[in-house]
């Protein structure tokens, strides 16, 4: 079962990076989608998390971003900042605080969207892209914050 936010019916949580070196800024990302993707005002993620954690609402969730080519309608889009080396291949250049707050946003918007699936970008059929760099099905499965709860 998923759950429907405000006619969206989000089958699928998705996990991005922007294949961009990780002290890109937020604001070059969006004048990227809208003078070379020719986006207008529209954003390829709900949230994107920088490498020191902070997590920024780009787009209500009630609304489609442009994630994943023919499944926006059913998607809600988190990105972290980096994902390419030094030459501009693909790696998983996660922050632990990154990875910390990519958690945590995760568990979250589960439990908002009952049944909906924590899929990489590349886990869709005809992506030919590395993003997120990084298998989140195995990195979920095994991933152990050690930060401790403040109780």
């Amino acid at each position: 079962m998923t759950t429907t936010n405000n006619k969206r019916n989000i089958k699928y949580i998705v996990v991005h990076c922007t294949a961009t070196p990780i002290n890109t800024t937020i604001e070059s990302i969006k004048r990227y989608w809208k003078e070379v993707r020719k986006w207008g005002n529209h954003v390829g993620y709900h949230y994107i998390i920088e490498a020191d954690g902070d997590i920024t609402q780009l787009l209500a969730e009630n609304k489609n971003s442009n994630g994943v080519y023919a499944h926006n309608s059913e998607c809600i889009n988190i990105a972290y900042i980096g994902g390419v080396d030094k030459a501009g291949k693909p790696k998983d250049t996660r922050t632990k605080s990154q990875q910390h707050a990519m958690f945590d946003l995760i568990v979250k918007l589960t439990e908002t969207y009952k049944g909906a699936k924590v899929l990489g970008h590349r886990d869709f059929p005809n992506v030919a892209k590395a993003c997120p760099c990084f298998d989140v099905k195995t990195w979920l499965a095994n991933y152990t914050p050690d930060i401790e709860p403040n109780i």
